[in-house]
């Protein structure tokens, strides 16, 4: 099965909308999945040498839980839409917005996991991110530059498909897909741009089970994709007027975020 879901998987990031962010990292999930695929098929892990199991029977509990810690990369994926905007003086001016870089922030928080066979569980990784994005506005007659930095703190309950592998020895590789509603606590208003504090993200991503003999270590690795329009185009926060031609010349904003966690059961 994992196999056909590789198939899928161009469509589904063309349908959330995926930035050129996520598409630096599709290629790793695409290859976790094909490495997963022989496992789920025939059972190739046969011919390796088997070894002594550590905890070998911590995937029999129906609840884990533990925590994570992590790091985040935020983005803002903004469709410009080349609309003319009329300063004060008469003139036109013809804004455009884009994230050019991206600035590593953190993450923690807590796992609860229910078992619902060998193979599925069910996740709910209630998490903060912590994190900022740098939004570069340019005018496109002058070459005129102005920069904003969107700082967020998302408070995101992620509920999560777990699809596993068989284990083998001491480690065992999984797929991972969901939804996670998310409230962004640090809003800034008055500024360029103003964003929504509720979004609805669509999560994808892959990990390894790792078993130790004390403890179990879950390296994983999961991309997500804002399915709600973020801007919010009334802006009656401002007191400069002349800022709302930065949200004129936007329809759309979709955040995204690449997350690089290491829980700990």
């Amino acid at each position: 099965m994992a196999w056909r879901f590789l198939q899928y998987l161009p469509v589904l990031l063309v349908l959330f909308g995926m930035n050129r962010l996520c598409k630096t990292v599709a290629v790793l999930l695409s290859a976790t999945v094909l490495w997963l695929a022989p496992d789920f098929g025939a059972g190739h892990v046969l011919a390796q040498e088997r070894k002594i199991q550590n905890r070998p029977f911590l995937d029999d509990r129906v609840w884990h839980y533990g925590f994570l810690v992590g790091v985040n990369i935020q983005d803002l994926s903004l469709a410009n839409n080349g609309n003319a905007y009329v300063n004060q003086n008469g003139g036109v001016e013809y804004w455009y917005a884009d994230v050019p870089e991206y600035t590593p922030g953190f993450s923690v928080g807590v796992l609860g996991e229910l078992k619902a066979n060998d193979r599925l569980s069910v996740r709910l990784i209630p998490t903060m991110h912590f994190g900022d994005k740098k939004v570069v506005f340019k005018e496109q007659r002058s070459g005129k530059v102005v920069e904003q930095y969107v700082k967020s703190t998302y408070m995101s309950v992620p509920i999560d498909l777990k699809i596993s592998a068989s284990r083998f020895n001491n480690y065992r590789p999984y797929v991972v897909t969901g939804l996670a509603p998310t409230v962004d606590l640090t809003v800034k208003k008055g500024k360029e741009i103003l964003v929504k504090r509720t979004d609805l993200m669509f999560e994808i991503g892959m990990g390894l089970d790792l078993y130790y003999p004390f403890f179990k270590m879950i390296p994983e690795l999961k991309f997500c994709f804002g399915l709600d329009n973020v801007l919010e185009k009334t802006r009656n926060d401002l007191t400069d007027g002349s800022l709302l031609k930065y949200s004129q010349s936007l329809d759309k904003a979709q955040s995204g975020m690449i997350v690089l966690t290491l829980y700990f059961e």
